[in-house]
């Protein structure tokens, strides 16, 4: 399908939404499912599926709905899931432990091929067979190896530094879980994780239901 130009990010953050709820569709042997339907199980208004989804293409066709096999495939393929990404950690503290730990990206073809870290206490244990290795090799580590994604899970101070390397050495994606927003050339790609973020958007929903 040719996907349309401009798209917005608010589009883009709602497919993996789509993703998720269609695989649960296959895996109860559902083939078709009209936006209404798809509508009460996803929670977004059968006219925002239809914009959302025509924003790849034409996927539904009318009074029939959706071809969920296809439908989840094509938004796989929009998502990046039909390739393979070799990832690092940066920082093996608990943030990246968790995510060393969580085997579901490996799933996604979100391929875990090194950890790094600053703590000698740290450095040479394993996790998930992978072993955490010191600071000073990420550059030649990068150098050897074809890695694609970057995930930054170091105190604020060193975060922008770790980025500067990893860029250097070309990373063209990082997924910050780093408390500060990164400065970053043309062509980078940032997905920024704020825990603190999240949760004070939650306590203030919270707050305005009280």
């Amino acid at each position: 399908m040719e996907r349309k130009k401009n798209i917005s990010m608010a589009v883009i953050k709602r497919l993996p939404k789509y993703q998720r709820y269609l695989k649960e569709l296959l895996k109860n042997d559902i083939d078709r499912i009209s936006s209404k339907e798809l509508s009460e199980k996803i929670g977004f208004t059968a006219s925002q599926i239809r914009q959302d989804l025509n924003c790849f293409g034409d996927f539904g066709q009318q009074g029939y709905g959706y071809n969920v096999k296809d439908l989840y495939s094509e938004i796989c393929n929009i998502l990046g899931l039909t390739k393979e990404y070799n990832t690092i950690i940066v920082g093996a503290g608990n943030i990246g432990q968790a995510i060393a730990n969580y085997t579901n990206f490996q799933k996604m073809n979100f391929n875990l091929v090194g950890i790094f870290d600053t703590n000698p206490k740290l450095c040479g244990l394993k996790i998930n067979d992978i072993e955490i290795k010191d600071i000073d090799s990420l550059e030649g580590f990068l150098k050897d190896n074809n890695v694609n994604i970057a995930i930054i899970c170091v105190p604020r101070k060193s975060a922008q530094s770790i980025c500067n390397i990893v860029i250097k050495n070309g990373i063209k994606g990082i997924w910050n879980f780093a408390p500060v927003d990164l400065t970053i050339p043309e062509g980078i790609i940032v997905e920024n994780v704020h825990l603190s973020e999240s949760l004070l958007t939650l306590s203030c929903l919270m707050n305005e239901i009280n």
